[in-house]
């Protein structure tokens, strides 16, 4: 697809596009952009062998911002008439009360890479070339083991078509994919039951579902919820955890990345509005947010603003060097933005948020790391988390793990907890393996009432205490 074919989805042309922003921009605003889209999903879900539920969603229209300084303007329409266009920018220029009229220049298209290449689009699958696969992967499960009394799978693809003009001149299209896909099953022996899950996600096509990731789907949520027969509740208190290659990213992204928004560093919110350029950790230590990771779901090529995607380096060799910037916070900080802002649809502003944030491999190999524990918790995901972005306190419910006994793994664990400070934990970032893993399930991050799309990873880590909420002593 070209420009011409997104002019055409959104019934747009350059002289439409400036009128809207003639008068967005017609009380005196600063700055303004379009933000259209055209997105299609759909759901599958099956229960027991049967499909229980499929729906579909069409969502199409456009938002318009216009900024004044530190403020925000915003309203957006589903009608797509150059007269409710105009009706909508008129309310988000209200910001602006200085009755001066910049005129918006002269449009030039921007162009992007495509960090989520795909062979097959997902508005080419039918129905009925997707249940088939769903079916077989529960039929499996239900066969993987003689204890599984219970399958859910939950099934979601979409693709968005994007269309970003803003003030200075810029346009550029986009077209977003995404696949979801998680098997949860529960098991039951001599009356005690249990239940785990494994979830693939990421901008990937129909071509994702090979015959290794469906037998991965059927094997990995088996595996992990018999696993739970013969966990154990460790003893509480303060202990070294390592945290494993992969999913258990999660406290990265919520225990660490979040403070390192922008927006809550210029409204002093974070903990570490006053860090830059300081020591936050070992010199081991190197974080990311990166939009640039082949078909990770939360790998963009441009941000919802039209800026370029990037690799940022959050902390790079201890020391905090960057936030994640949208437009706002970049002209506040008089620093590019980092491609990192971010909404849920056209009905929302964008804001700074994370894209795959994740620690680069360090010095250690992951055997060195374990054997190091005396006595400790080895976690593999975590499910369940609170963090207070401010002080940066967390609490989080590990869903599987291991104990760590004289420098082995030893027997699973549940019905754990873990309760700690973020950069607190950053600091006592002890070892780093050099075994990086994306976590492949990524997540769905919320804030401010939005929703995106994330991923996350690390390296095989350890810290040497985190409080561990176990069995009381």
């Amino acid at each position: 697809m070209n420009l011409s074919d997104y002019y055409t989805r959104f019934s747009v042309d350059e002289k439409i596009i400036a009128e809207v922003m003639s008068e967005a921009l017609s009380y005196g605003g600063d700055d303004c952009d379009l933000f259209f889209q055209h997105s299609i999903s759909s759901h599958i879900g099956l229960e027991d062998k049967a499909v229980n539920s499929a729906h579909s969603h069409i969502d199409f229209g456009v938002g318009i911002r216009v900024l004044k300084g530190s403020q925000t303007g915003y309203s957006f329409t589903d009608e797509m008439t150059l007269k409710a266009m105009k009706a909508a920018a008129k309310t988000a220029a209200n910001i602006a009360d200085s009755g001066k009229n910049t005129a918006p220049v002269q449009l030039k298209l921007h162009k992007i890479p495509n960090y989520y290449p795909i062979e097959k689009s997902w508005e080419d699958v039918s129905t009925d070339q997707k249940v088939p696969l769903l079916q077989e992967i529960n039929d499996k499960v239900f066969a993987e083991d003689n204890r599984i009394i219970k399958c859910n799978i939950s099934f979601a693809d979409g693709t968005a078509y994007i269309l970003i003009a803003t003030y200075d001149g810029r346009i550029v299209y986009d077209y977003k994919p995404m696949m979801d896909i998680t098997v949860s099953c529960t098991a039951e022996e001599k009356g005690r039951r249990e239940q785990n899950y494994f979830k693939l996600s990421g901008r990937n096509g129909f071509e994702f579902l090979t015959p290794e990731n469906r037998e991965r789907l059927i094997k990995e949520p088996v595996r992990q919820t018999i696993a739970l027969f013969d966990a154990v509740k460790p003893d509480a208190g303060e202990m070294p955890v390592v945290l494993a290659a992969g999913r258990a990213g999660i406290l990265l992204h919520e225990a660490i990345g979040h403070g390192m928004e922008a927006d809550f560093n210029r409204k002093n919110l974070s903990i570490f509005c006053d860090k830059m350029n300081q020591p936050v950790a070992e010199k081991f230590v190197t974080i990311v947010d990166d939009g640039t990771n082949p078909n990770a779901r939360g790998s963009i090529n441009v941000d919802d603003e039209g800026n370029d995607t990037e690799k940022t380096y959050l902390v790079e060799n201890g020391v905090l060097r960057s936030y994640l910037h949208d437009r706002i916070s970049a002209r506040h900080y008089k620093v590019n933005p980092t491609g990192s802002g971010r909404r849920q649809s056209f009905r929302f502003a964008p804001q700074p948020r994370m894209r795959n944030t994740y620690m680069l491999p360090g010095p250690h190999k992951k055997e060195e790391i374990i054997g190091s524990v005396k006595k400790g918790l080895y976690a593999e995901s975590f499910t369940n988390g609170e963090v207070f972005i401010g002080a940066g306190d967390f609490t989080f419910y590990v869903k599987s793990g291991y104990l760590i006994e004289d420098g082995k793994l030893t027997k699973p664990v549940k019905d754990v907890n873990i309760i700690g400070n973020g950069p607190e934990v950053l600091r006592n970032i002890v070892m780093v393996g050099d075994d990086l893993r994306l976590g492949e399930g990524g997540g769905t991050c919320g804030k401010n009432g939005q929703w995106v799309p994330v991923s996350l990873g690390l390296p095989t880590v350890k810290v040497s205490k985190i409080t561990v909420g176990g069995v009381g002593k």
